[in-house]
């Protein structure tokens, strides 16, 4: 017996017209979904708009506040503010604080060239006030010239006829008198708390025709001993123990302060290498200080000293 043959016949549950209505169906609901999701995005953004618009018409207040005119405004306009950093403050506060107390000092002299015609020569420096009724700290230099007026200018203009008061036998330093009173003065600072890069700042009467002029740099270096004369190569004098500065120390900057970003003075403007760029010199405030305790008590720089004077007989 041969076996029977049995057909199977596929079902019309997985034929393939089925398949395509399945997936028909499918992507109209993803598409109902998507159109769905989309209009409730709008109405949310619609219905946000119209809220605003509600409360910047019910409350003008509000708007006003908030320096808004239209709800436009609001949406779409910003503000945008500049922030400036000053990085100089210190300095402009330091330059501020000390500049009313400097002074530009003035020297008047006649004299006769060798074709026998009178000649007036002008000369400048730089001083700073160290007591309210008129003493002046400046450099012996500045003032070195016997036969000579001096004149000092104040920050705020006023000139007044100057007297030497005293000079230091030691160092290049000199105390001049006005009389006035209730002038602002300097307040010193500590020179042997400075430390090398730190900032300062230099004010003087530069060239000896723009008073007050301010510098800044650093301190270069400490306890520079140096020859210092005159631009003749006249009146040559040991200084030592002085700082550098890079500073920009000019002719007519003698005699003014050295100061640091706290406004106090921590030095005097003396010399300045003529051969180089941005090496100068202060002497340390420090060093002064007794001149000007000597100057406030006795009227005179006194300095005592150890060692053997000799006189002419």
């Amino acid at each position: 017996m041969s076996p029977k043959e049995i057909k199977i016949e596929e079902s019309n549950f997985g034929s393939p017209e089925m398949e395509t209505g399945r997936k028909r169906k499918k992507g109209r609901s993803l598409a109902l979904s998507s159109f769905i999701v989309i209009t409730a995005f709008l109405l949310g953004i619609i219905g946000g708009m119209f809220a605003i618009v509600i409360t910047f018409s019910n409350n003008g207040q509000i708007a006003e506040k908030l320096g808004i005119k239209k709800v436009s405004d609001a949406i779409f306009n910003t503000t945008t503010e500049k922030l400036v950093l000053q990085e100089s403050n210190a300095i402009i506060d330091a330059s501020n604080k000390v500049s009313p107390s400097v002074v530009s000092i003035v020297s008047k002299s006649t004299y006769q060239n060798l074709f026998g015609q009178t000649v007036q020569a002008q000369g400048a420096g730089t001083g700073f006030i160290i007591t309210n009724d008129g003493l002046i700290l400046t450099n012996k230099h500045v003032i070195s010239d016997t036969n000579t007026q001096y004149t000092v200018v104040l920050a705020d203009g006023r000139s007044f006829d100057a007297k030497v008061q005293s000079t230091d036998p030691y160092q290049d330093i000199a105390v001049v008198k006005i009389e006035a009173k209730d002038l602002p003065v300097v307040e010193l600072g500590d020179s042997d708390e400075l430390k090398v890069g730190q900032w300062v700042v230099a004010v003087g009467n530069a060239l000896g025709m723009y008073q007050n002029t301010v510098t800044q740099g650093i301190i270069s270096a400490k306890n520079r001993d140096i020859q210092a004369s005159d631009q003749s190569g006249s009146q040559q004098e040991d200084l030592i123990g002085l700082l550098q500065t890079d500073a920009a120390i000019n002719s007519g900057n003698s005699g003014g302060p050295l100061v640091n970003l706290k406004g106090q003075v921590v030095g005097i403007n003396t010399a300045v290498a003529a051969n180089a760029q941005g090496i100068g010199f202060a002497i340390p405030i420090n060093t002064a200080k007794s001149a000007i305790e000597s100057i406030k008590s006795t009227g005179k720089i006194i300095r005592p000293y150890l060692g053997v004077r000799y006189v002419q007989i």
